[in-house]
């Protein structure tokens, strides 16, 4: 059974990702130095960390439901591993295409790292550790230590000199190399990870039971988001990290407010129960594959920096609404040809994320 308020939260990141995509695409220039789009750029950061957290649920609810309906251990684990492949294929598939209609350097183009890429690795190894790990406790311990060991080996893989022997688009999966990194798998895969362990608890509670679990959510988030702040003013103790990039109080600080947030679309999902918003979730793999192109793609490059903030403000509002209808549209026509929408598959496929960061401190 599926759990609304994750497709709710899903529906709200697709809005994140294009909020993200149009108002950096399309601004000016001399607009981004405003503090209305720095507070945008705030909100737009937390677009990725929320498709990865939601991907590391979903894969953990889907093993549990497979393995509850009869399948084995190996076979669960096969299944996952599949998944992983696949979303690691579409990302190679994504950048062909975006070669094809956009151009680019070859092969840089084709080779670069983004989020479909730490999406598919971390399910890949994920997917493992779970077939691993065959009790609650030693997944929620697995994955934890993981999300831990991640954020805070972060700033040492990004200053240890060892990685640079490795061809570039092998180090862009763990540090940011220029044209080829938007996202790496530290300390992205973190968030995954973190999800994991969210996943891993929900799944043994059966839909609908949620809500005292939720209260600790809530407040587990909250103390987390608190502690990661409150480090960010304690002396470093890394002699390389940068706290919008690489600092593991930032990354504990955003993924408490996650934490909070699956909470308050919990809450709120209860009392507004607008399917539209689920629907634009569950559409997320097609909304990252068709707007990313027209939103960065040679179709809008006539706008491409040069729209004053409350103008691409509103353009991102009409593109939404586009978008959206789009969805609308596919959907219309799958149920014509009889075919199943997404709306009607069960939750056991990863949302995607946004394929480019709005700048660089987003990372």
């Amino acid at each position: 059974m599926r759990r609304p308020y994750l497709d709710w939260l899903r529906g709200i990141a697709v809005l994140i990702m294009i909020e993200a995509h149009t108002l950096d695409s399309w601004t000016k220039v001399a607009d981004k130095q405003s503090p209305a789009y720095q507070w945008a750029i705030l909100i737009a950061g937390y677009g990725a960390p929320i498709f990865l957290f939601l991907a590391g649920i979903t894969l953990m609810l889907a093993a549990g439901g497979r393995l509850r309906k009869g399948l084995s251990l190996r076979q669960v684990t096969r299944v996952a591993v599949r998944r992983g492949a696949w979303i690691l294929a579409l990302a190679f598939l994504f950048r062909l295409q975006s070669f094809l209609i956009s151009g680019g350097r070859f092969p840089q183009a084709l080779l670069k790292v983004d989020i479909l890429n730490v999406m598919g690795v971390s399910m890949l190894v994920a997917a493992l550790g779970w077939g691993a790990a065959a009790t609650l406790k030693r997944r929620v311990l697995l994955f934890a230590a993981v999300t831990v060991a991640v954020a805070m080996a972060t700033p040492l893989i990004r200053s240890w000199p060892a990685l640079d022997v490795l061809p570039d688009w092998l180090e862009a999966y763990l540090r940011p190399r220029p044209g080829l990194t938007n996202f790496t798998l530290f300390p992205w895969a973190a968030f995954f990870t973190a999800g994991c362990v969210a996943g891993a608890w929900l799944d043994v509670r059966p839909a609908g039971d949620d809500r005292p679990l939720m209260r600790w959510v809530a407040v587990a988030g909250i103390a987390l988001a608190a502690g990661g702040y409150g480090a960010s003013f304690l002396p470093p103790i890394y002699a390389e990290t940068g706290f919008w990039t690489s600092s593991p109080t930032f990354f504990f600080l955003r993924l408490g407010v996650l934490l909070v947030l699956v909470a308050v679309a919990y809450q709120l999902s209860r009392v507004w129960r607008w399917e539209g918003l689920q629907e634009f979730g569950r559409a997320s793999l097609f909304v990252y594959w068709v707007h990313v192109e027209l939103v960065y793609g040679v179709l809008s490059a006539p706008i491409h920096r040069r729209l004053t903030f409350p103008v691409a403000v509103a353009a991102f509002v009409a593109f939404t609404a586009a978008m959206f209808g789009l969805v609308r549209l596919k959907d219309a026509i799958q149920r014509r040809r009889g075919r199943p929408t997404e709306s009607a598959r069960d939750g056991g496929r990863a949302p995607l994320s946004a394929n480019r960061p709005v700048s660089r401190n987003s990372i």
